[in-house]
């Protein structure tokens, strides 16, 4: 908890690998889905800490659960966290500045 809101792991991948996927859900319904951002992201500074690109915005559950579907089937040991009523998921997290990718 934080933030305002809740946090929970939705979907456990490996711990040796996977990717992270994070949905955070507004109290309006709608959702936005990152996923981690590419090398291209990071700056030489970077202290190391994982980035997150945009990939669905202000999107319905169904939208998100067929990306999800979709990404499953693409790495079978992705991680899912989901957020929920979160006031600024960059507090969280970080988010690429590169652009969004929906």
């Amino acid at each position: 908890q934080g933030e305002g809101g809740f946090a929970y792991l939705a979907r456990r991948g490996s711990p040796e690998a996977g990717a992270i996927f994070i949905k955070v859900s507004s109290r309006f319904g709608t959702c936005d889905l990152y996923s981690p951002a590419p090398q291209t992201s990071y700056e030489e500074d970077n202290d190391g800490e994982r980035m997150f690109l945009r990939i669905l915005h202000d999107a319905d559950d169904m939208a998100a659960s067929d990306r999800m579907a979709r990404e499953t089937r693409f790495d079978p040991d992705l991680w899912l966290v989901e957020l929920e009523d979160i006031a600024d998921a960059s507090a969280l997290f970080s988010i690429s500045q590169d652009g969004e990718a929906y």
